[in-house]
């Protein structure tokens, strides 16, 4: 099984994984304990497991090699939208060392 993790900076991060998991959790399995600042999401292609840190979300998904990109895009897309104020920045890191996917708000120069 591979691995890729992203540490997302933000003050709130509890919050941002809280609305993450209801968000994905109305088309997979999901879960989210206030607690324990710890949750789940469990997709077809591989698990993804957000933990709430002092000034980050700590997100981790994991599949097959072959689905690390589709998991990476479907969990930072939809971080990246609910934190477009806090212009959020998720950028994977895979554990084989390749690059994964960064994901970021597009700025008014179109990047």
């Amino acid at each position: 099984m591979s691995r890729s993790e992203a540490r997302v900076a933000t003050d709130r991060p509890a919050r941002y994984g809280k609305q993450l998991a209801a968000h994905i959790g109305r088309r997979v399995e999901a879960e989210w304990s206030d607690e324990a600042g710890r949750g789940r999401l469990v997709f077809a292609a591989g698990t993804a497991t957000l933990v709430a840190e002092p000034e980050a979300l700590l997100l981790t998904v994991e599949g097959a090699a072959e689905s690390l990109p589709g998991l990476e895009d479907v969990v930072g897309r939809h971080l990246v939208r609910f934190g477009a104020r806090d212009e959020l920045v998720v950028e994977w890191r895979r554990d084989n060392g390749e690059p994964g996917l960064v994901h970021r708000n597009a700025d008014a120069s179109g990047e």
